[in-house]
């Protein structure tokens, strides 16, 4: 019983942390500079989460063109800037990603 209480308990504190700001913010007028300036914060947590796994495939920086995911994520920027299509630029990068995985080996 404990477990299942720590476990709702928990749910009930995250959902309460994540509805807050929406909340609080709901009854505040946002200027239009910081409005501006959130419309970037999707990009560059992307970026901060994406750009390591492409540059630094084993650990250290590798811009080489024998690092299949660097060329498979510039072949799959390519396609998102080109068709704006996200399921697109999806399966381009992935199955650059495997063709080149296998001919680079």
């Amino acid at each position: 019983m404990t477990l299942w209480l720590i476990i709702i308990g928990m749910g009930v504190v995250t959902y309460a942390i994540r509805l807050s700001p929406i909340v609080l913010l709901e009854r505040v007028d946002i200027p239009p500079v910081v409005r501006r300036a959130l419309r970037f914060v999707p990009p560059a947590v992307l970026s901060a989460i994406i750009l390591p796994g492409l540059l630094r495939p084993g650990g250290t920086l590798d811009i080489s063109l024998g690092n299949a995911r660097l060329l498979a994520g510039a072949l799959a920027a390519f396609v998102a800037w080109r068709t704006k299509n996200v399921l697109l630029t999806i399966g381009a990068g992935m199955a650059a990603l495997w063709i080149l995985q296998i001919l680079i080996r």
